[in-house]
């Protein structure tokens, strides 16, 4: 296929122009990345999102592989001499790799099978002869086959069926129509196998159970493949039997019915029951596992990106806390910047409980240093240190307040190579707290030190194609580091390497450098930085922020390329560049006339608005749009909760079938999807994310299983 043929094709699919998938093909190939081109090259783009390029990536790099599978299928099949130009045309016409295997399978070189053991005995003859069903004595024909390795007629008939029983199988348009019946018509089936290894009844609502392929969600294919996989269930697909066979007979019985007329039903039946129908399944269930995957991967990169993007609390003193009993709670204060101040553990819980004691140190801590916010971790005992912090901040009438925090992953970061090198004199549970304080401070410098698959937000992410799932959170991590900005002297390696085209060896030299010489005080010392090329230098530098630096643009998200244009805008409105930010330049800038300057400077309309977006809030964090955090001073037991109570709580995990949030006790309560608003909800993404803050109300308690029904349909 051409390249603009392709693209068309691309354009088509992701519903865009042509022009924009040949500009962001063309951007691409010059080694541009994905968020400089979304943030710097919109005038050529259209505006295009990091999420709609890396579409217009992947599904280039899809079409060049199958544009390369094509030409070598049409290769292997001219090699046997077997192509034709009727062949070739629908290899090439085909979109999709299933297409151009279907075409190939026929003159696929085979294995031992029935059908090339039949071959061998020259039997292909008499296979044709069968299915042109003729009216000549089949008897008499299959006699001329007799030899030392075929004794008898009834011995060369199979062997006629095998092979034809095979190059049905092999039909490509017979295996789409079945594909598309069995899509339609087949139903999943799952029964127990083993009950004795699903000890806590996880599967059993798959213990005899039925539904539609077409019906099938993605959260069950995926709890299905599990119980298959650990070998407590069996699953099956039933297909249109009759109705398959009726599609097959169609293409190859002829209506006169003479001795290979027989023949060729019992090849119909035995090619589908022995070749096709356990080849479709395959194929089905791969399909249902990929269409699974993929809605999994993209409710954890959904969830990711909205835990990575909670707004940071600002210039804050917090005391993290990391819960625990046997081994004591460990405290970590961290000043308003982040630098750790002082270590601690307290043992408040059984079976080592040392209440008074713990009380004593955390309130010194509490009067040593200006607390704004307690971080508790919500792992083993948040809840009884929870209660055990609110005891405290009532007795003492203190200001500060305490927010429960996701600590999924601190314990793979504090055992990272990463936590060792920040706090090598800290012990693993130390470097947790430190951790948990900082996630509050600002989410994303401290979650980027994490492997994202590891921050505990997803649905059945063990059950998915791994490459895919870190190549998606990868993807997340990038887009909202570079969406975000990152300040070049204070960030750590671990945030720098997720800026738009630093490696993380140019990471460590940036940091390297600063330790050295000392801060950064110009976007241009930069391009001395190891490693760090002109080309490096353009696509990263306008995610790098020097704050304080004696060019006041080197603070903001204008790219330096643009700065002539900046300053051109900033002299229309009278200004310096050291009012850039304040309300005098946000009143005089708005004043002036895009379309204008535009034409003046001879740039695109996107172009002047984002130069003086970032003219007018300079220091203007995406993030600040989000829900801030819960901050609490009481406690609630479940014991308190009572049907209809009306509460607010934070989202802690989006799945499939609802959305799981945090009320204050010990177990989030589920608001199912039916619940989410009035009317019907495809998907609980549409209605929460992960960190908003909801209203809810209790609709149930089961205190023995320790569960929570809410919703979020206010009580009529």
């Amino acid at each position: 296929m051409e390249t603009e043929i392709l693209n068309k094709l691309i354009a088509t699919e992701l519903q865009i122009k042509p022009h924009q998938v040949n500009q962001v093909i063309s951007l691409l190939e010059e080694g541009n990345t994905v968020p400089f081109i979304a943030r710097y090259r919109k005038e050529m783009t259209g505006s295009l999102d990091e999420v709609q390029i890396k579409g217009i990536e992947d599904r280039h790099h899809y079409i060049q592989q199958l544009e390369q599978r094509k030409e070598e299928v049409i290769r292997l099949i001219a090699e046997q001499e077997k192509l034709t130009p009727e062949l070739e045309a629908s290899i090439r016409k085909a979109t999709i790799l299933k297409k151009v295997e279907d075409l190939y399978r026929p003159y696929k070189q085979k294995r031992k099978t029935r059908a090339t053991t039949a071959k061998a005995k020259g039997l292909e003859p008499l296979a044709e002869f069968v299915l042109e069903q003729t009216n000549a004595s089949l008897d008499t024909e299959a006699a001329k086959y007799l030899t030392d390795e075929v004794s008898s007629i009834e011995e060369a008939l199979q062997g006629a069926r095998d092979i034809l029983a095979e190059r049905f199988a092999d039909d490509a348009a017979i295996r789409e129509q079945i594909r598309k019946v069995t899509w339609r018509e087949g139903i999943m089936l799952t029964s127990v196998k083993e009950q004795e290894k699903d000890e806590k009844a996880v599967y059993e609502m798959y213990y005899d159970y039925s539904e539609p392929i077409a019906k099938v969600v993605p959260h069950r294919t995926l709890a299905i493949n599990r119980g298959e996989k650990e070998g407590v269930l069996k699953v099956s697909i039933q297909s249109a039997i009759e109705q398959i066979h009726q599609v097959m007979r169609r293409k190859w019985m002829k209506n006169h019915k003479n001795q290979s007329t027989a023949q060729i039903e019992e090849t119909i039946v035995d090619s589908y029951k022995r070749l096709l129908e356990p080849s479709i399944e395959r194929e089905i269930r791969t399909e249902l596992t990929e269409k699974a995957e993929n809605q999994a991967i993209h409710i954890f990169s959904e969830n990711l990106r909205n835990l990575l993007l909670q707004p940071p609390m600002k210039e804050k003193y917090v005391l993290g806390l990391d819960p625990a009993y046997r081994t004591g709670c460990k405290l970590a204060v961290v000043d308003d910047t982040g630098k750790m101040l002082e270590i601690s553990v307290i043992y408040p819980h059984p079976p080592n409980s040392k209440k008074s004691d713990a009380k004593k140190t955390f309130i010194e801590l509490l009067k040593k240093y200006p607390i704004d916010i307690i971080a508790i971790g919500n792992g083993t005992a948040s809840r009884e240190s929870e209660a055990f912090v609110a005891d405290i901040l009532r007795e003492l009438d203190s200001q500060a307040a305490y927010v429960i925090v996701n600590e999924a992953g601190a314990s793979v970061y504090s055992a990272s190579e990463v936590a060792r090198d920040e706090f090598p004199n800290l012990q693993v549970e130390q470097r947790s707290a430190v951790s948990i304080a900082r996630r509050l401070q600002d989410p994303l410098a401290e979650l980027v030190k994490i492997e994202p698959k590891a921050v505990g937000v997803g649905q059945y992410q063990h059950d998915v194609s791994q490459k895919k799932l870190v190549d998606s959170l990868d993807f997340i991590v990038e887009t909202a580091v570079n969406q975000v900005g990152v300040d070049v002297n204070t960030a750590s390696s671990s945030l720098l390497q997720h800026v738009s085209g630093l490696s993380k060896t140019v990471a460590e030299n940036i940091v390297t450098v600063r330790g050295e010489n000392g801060k950064f005080t110009a976007r241009t010392q930069l391009k001395k930085i190891p490693r760090l090329g002109a080309k490096t230098y353009e696509q990263a530098i306008g995610f790098l922020r020097v704050l304080d630096a004696k060019n006041p643009l080197d603070g903001t998200g204008i790219h330096p390329e643009s700065y002539a244009l900046a300053k051109g805008i900033l002299d229309k409105a009278g200004l310096t560049v050291k009012k850039i930010g304040t309300t005098e330049a946000e009143e005089a800038i708005k004043q002036l006339d895009i379309v204008q300057l535009a034409k003046e400077f001879e740039v695109g309309e996107i172009t002047i608005k984002d130069v003086i977006e970032m003219l007018m809030k300079p220091s203007r964090d995406p993030r600040d749009a989000f829900p801030q955090p819960l901050l609490k001073q009481d406690v609630l037991k479940m014991e308190d909760l009572k049907a209809g109570m009306e509460l607010q709580g934070t989202v802690r995990n989006v799945v499939d079938f609802g959305a799981f949030v945090d009320i204050g006790v010990k177990q989030d309560g589920l608001v199912h999807i039916s619940k989410l608003k009035k009317g019907f909800v495809k998907h609980p993404l549409d209605v929460v994310a992960l960190g908003d803050i909801v209203t809810v109300w209790v609709d149930d308690i089961d205190a023995k299983k320790g569960r929570v029904s809410l919703t979020m349909l206010p009580p009529q």
